[in-house]
């Protein structure tokens, strides 16, 4: 299992949520953060999380392709993240 996923399950994130976390992620990373705020995962696991995500990107694509999402939509996303 993907360790973001995992993570999130540790803290009885519901499957829904994690989806709708990673919908998010692939529309409109800004929301994600949001989304995920208010899952009320203590901050040293925030950090965690997002220490993982940054150092390995992939694991975002991964855990989009676990959840059978569209990962275009997370290139997509990051090309709008991108400075102009």
């Amino acid at each position: 299992m993907n360790p973001i996923i995992a993570l999130l399950k540790e803290h009885s994130v519901s499957d829904e949520k994690i989806s709708e976390v990673f919908q998010a992620l692939t529309q409109n990373p800004m929301m994600a953060m949001s989304i995920i705020g208010q899952l009320g995962i203590p901050a040293e696991k925030l950090q965690q999380l997002m220490a993982m995500v940054m150092q390995n990107p992939g694991l975002i694509k991964e855990a989009v392709l676990e959840l059978g999402l569209d990962f275009s939509k997370v290139e997509a996303a990051k090309a709008q993240m991108q400075p102009q």
